[in-house]
């Protein structure tokens, strides 16, 4: 992870950005020395979420908490894949 001023931030900005967003770098903007904020590409917080949602469906299958599923035909006919 970098790191770098918000002052310094200010004049690069639209290259951070890329860089967060095309190289997947995660880079931390500074305040008197203490992380304020983080630019990240959105795919890593995408990964994140759906990394969270797995494992939160592995926790509730462990313990047989899973609610009724909606089977993948009836998936398909409610977006309109299917007949």
């Amino acid at each position: 992870m970098s790191a770098i001023t918000i002052s310094t931030a200010r004049a690069q900005l639209g290259d951070l950005v890329r860089r967060a967003a095309h190289g997947r770098e995660t880079i931390a903007l500074t305040d008197h020395g203490h992380v304020a904020a983080l630019l990240v590409s959105p795919q890593v917080i995408e990964d994140l979420e759906d990394a969270l949602a797995v494992s939160e469906y592995q926790r509730r299958k462990a313990e047989g908490t899973l609610a009724e599923g909606i089977a993948h035909e009836e998936v398909g006919r409610m977006l309109g894949l299917r007949p």
